[in-house]
């Protein structure tokens, strides 16, 4: 069994506005890395947090994974470790925001043995907190992103 530490964070330009997401995975057992982003034209820098969580979740090719999670974002941070999305799910996400992501990040953390996340200070010279934010604005900046089709439908 492999531990698979995934570095994440996200950005957007305006809340909303052009957003991105970036992620890192990390295998050091495997001796790999690999950096993962996209953005989109329009959207919040909640979902792009979340997104970029659920990418990496997504990017995994085993289920038998022990996942360290590093984030900087305490939306999604204390969402899980307290527990909250999964009363949020209980109710069926009445009345939360972003729920086609919290879906979408349960189908992708239950697909896995043990996820466990750790908050990280933004912008306090983490290396792979810095490099994730570097991917993230990037991602937001390019020219002719795509929809976020559901915040467009849903704007929240």
């Amino acid at each position: 069994m492999a531990t698979i530490i995934i570095y994440t964070d996200g950005s957007s330009r305006g809340n909303p506005g052009p957003g991105g997401y970036g992620t890192i995975l990390i295998s050091p057992a495997h001796k790999v890395r690999k950096e993962l982003s996209g953005g989109f034209r329009l959207t919040t820098n909640n979902r792009m947090e979340l997104l970029a969580v659920i990418v990496g979740l997504e990017a995994l090719k085993s289920s038998d994974n022990e996942v360290l999670i590093y984030s900087d974002s305490q939306y999604v941070v204390n969402a899980i470790e307290k527990g909250w999305v999964f009363n949020w799910e209980k109710k069926g996400f009445k009345d939360k925001k972003n729920p086609d992501l919290w879906q979408r990040f349960l189908v992708a953390y239950r697909r896995q043995r043990k996820v466990q996340f750790q908050w990280v200070r933004g912008h306090a010279g983490n290396p792979e907190n810095e490099r994730c934010d570097e991917l993230a604005t990037a991602a937001a900046d390019q020219s002719n992103l795509p929809a976020d089709d559901y915040f467009e439908q849903h704007p929240n």
